[in-house]
């Protein structure tokens, strides 16, 4: 008995939004190319021009996603300048993006990930664009490894490193005092940090402060609905990371911040 090819899963994480023709573009491209892809939307709400957000992003969805999958990260200001293109094979899938810091905490999840350079213009489409790599780079490379037309060591060379992004772990700037970033803002204005929970377990049964924009968070709290509705307040976000929220409300809008904007904490 004969088994049927599984049917690839494409994702797509983009800042395009759905107001424009970006996004069904890229599936255009992509479905021309592998018409049988599982084409799965990750995010298209990403802050513009926000790495810090588009890598959090990725990092949080990707270790759900079964072994195999193909990941298209767009989110790419740099567009048409000196960053690559890359391939990175990192838990067991592939993804590929601009090697500006997008795939930063991926590769640092995996701990060993596989770069290369996409360099084969064979796999693009013809006279790419300047200002539109995700059309045409990314989304045909991302078809001809989906569909198996093409290996990852004929995408292009391998490279040793991959861009990081500045102050991507929160560092100690004196006793007691850390200084971190903000990675993203999600859709009810939840503020996530970069202080991982399970390394500042203490902030929840003791005296602490979280410094971002012009205000300190000194109030921890287990669910939103333990807050009061004027209350901002820390919290163990299912991210894993340390979280501002308020009771519907958007605390980033009380706090006036943006993702990779720089905090503080202090206890």
């Amino acid at each position: 008995m004969k088994l049927s090819r599984v049917s690839p899963i494409v994702t797509l994480t983009t800042d395009f939004g759905l107001v424009d023709h970006y996004v069904g573009t890229l599936k255009g491209v992509l479905l021309s190319l592998c018409p049988d892809a599982r084409l799965v939307d990750i995010s298209h709400e990403i802050a513009p021009y926000s790495i810090y957000s588009g890598a959090y992003t990725i990092d949080q969805a990707a270790p759900y996603f079964p072994s195999g999958t193909v990941h298209l990260v767009v989110v790419d200001p740099g567009v048409g300048t000196s960053r690559k293109p890359v391939l990175m094979e990192a838990l067991g899938q592939y993804f590929i993006a601009p090697d500006n810091g997008v795939l930063a905490m991926i590769g640092t999840r995996d701990g060993r990930p596989r770069l290369r350079e996409i360099a084969n213009r064979d796999l693009w489409l013809e006279a790419p664009s300047a200002t539109f790599h995700g059309r045409d780079v990314f989304a045909p490379v991302a078809a001809a490894i989906a569909s198996g037309q093409a290996t990852p060591e004929e995408v292009g060379p391998a490279l040793t490193r991959w861009e990081l992004l500045p102050d991507l772990d929160p560092h100690p700037v004196g006793e007691g005092r850390w200084r971190g970033k903000l990675l993203s803002v999600d859709r009810f204005g939840n503020a996530i940090t970069n202080f991982k929970a399970s390394e500042f377990v203490a902030v929840a049964s003791s005296n602490f402060a979280l410094h971002m924009g012009n205000r300190e968070i000194t109030e921890f709290r287990a669910t939103f609905g333990s807050g009061a509705p004027d209350l901002c307040f820390a919290y163990f976000g299912s991210s894993g990371y340390i979280e501002v929220g308020m009771n519907q409300r958007s605390a980033a809008a009380f706090l006036e911040v943006s993702p990779g904007d720089s905090i503080g904490l202090r206890w």
